[in-house]
C-alpha cells in the first residue's frame, strides 16, 4: 500500500486479537513489523507465522520498557497502540487498584509508547499513530466505568496530539471497535456465564446485540480500518467507529 510499504512499524499488543490482525495486515501491505507485548509465546508465534518480522517483549505499563524496546527494534514510522485490557465491576465495587490497572494499560501505556516513538517521526517529517480505542470511548457502558473512562481519555489524547503535530507530517487517529472477537470478549463471555448462568451462546448473543448487524466485529475488519487511517494523510484526529452502526 502506498505510504506503508517499506516503513518500519510497531504494534503493541501484537501477539493476539486486534493487534495480531493489524500486524498481519501491515506485513501484507509491505511494512516491516515488530510486534510488542508482555508474553513471548504469542509474539514468537506471530513471527513464525509470517505476520511480523520481529518481536519485543515489553510491557507498556512499565516505565521505560517500551523506550528500551524501541532502542532494540529501531524507531518506527508507524505506531499502532493495540495493547489493552478490560475489567468489569459495579462502580461502587471498582477500587483504586482496578482504576489504576485500566488507566495504565489503556491510556498511560499508549501515551508512553507514543512519547517514545514520536520524536523520530517528527524528525523524519512523516509518521502515523493509530490508537485502538473502543466504542466505550464514544459512549458509556454499565459496569465498565474505569475501562470506559480510560478509553475516553485515549480519545482525548488522540484528538489533542493530532492538533499538536498537524503541520509536522504526522497524523494521530483512533479506531473504535464495538464488541470484537478477541480474548477480551471471550473473558467477558466467561464472566457473563459465571454470574448469570447463561449458556455460552446466550452470553455471546448478549454482547452481539449491541451491534445492529447482530454479530461480533472481526479483528480483520478493525485492521482494515487501521490501514485506511494509515494511508490517508488528510485524515487526522479522527475516531473511526467499527461497530456495524452502533454509535450514531
Amino acid at each position: 500500500m502506498d505510504g506503508i510499504s517499506g516503513r518500519q512499524a510497531i504494534v503493541t499488543g501484537g501477539g493476539t486479537g486486534i493487534g495480531l490482525a493489524v500486524a498481519a495486515a501491515l506485513t501484507r501491505a509491505g511494512a516491516r513489523v515488530t510486534v510488542a507485548g508482555r508474553r513471548e509465546a504469542p509474539l514468537r508465534a506471530a513471527v513464525e507465522a509470517g505476520h511480523a518480522a520481529g518481536f519485543e517483549v515489553a510491557d507498556v505499563t512499565e516505565p521505560g520498557a517500551f523506550a528500551a524496546a524501541l532502542a532494540r527494534a529501531g524507531h518506527p514510522a508507524i505506531l499502532v497502540n493495540a495493547a489493552g485490557a478490560a475489567e468489569s465491576a459495579p462502580f461502587l465495587r471498582s477500587d483504586d487498584a482496578l482504576w489504576d490497572r485500566m488507566l495504565r494499560v489503556n491510556l498511560l501505556g499508549a501515551a508512553a509508547a507514543t512519547r517514545a516513538a514520536l520524536p523520530a517521526m517528527l524528525e523524519a517529517g512523516w509518521g502515523r499513530v493509530v490508537n485502538v480505542a473502543s466504542t466505550a470511548s464514544l459512549r458509556g457502558y454499565p459496569y465498565v466505568t474505569a475501562y470506559a473512562a480510560a478509553k475516553h481519555g485515549l480519545l482525548g489524547l488522540t484528538r489533542s496530539l493530532a492538533l499538536e503535530v498537524a503541520t509536522r507530517g504526522v497524523t494521530v487517529n483512533a479506531v473504535c471497535p464495538g464488541f470484537t472477537e478477541t480474548d477480551i470478549v471471550a473473558e467477558s463471555v466467561s464472566r457473563i456465564i459465571a454470574k448469570t448462568g447463561r449458556t455460552e451462546a446466550e452470553a455471546r448473543a448478549e454482547l452481539a446485540r449491541h451491534n445492529p448487524q447482530g454479530r461480533l466485529v472481526q479483528p480483520e475488519e478493525v485492521a482494515s480500518a487501521v490501514l485506511f487511517l494509515l494511508g490517508n494523510a488528510a485524515v487526522n484526529g479522527r475516531a473511526l467507529a467499527v461497530d456495524g452502526g452502533e454509535v450514531p
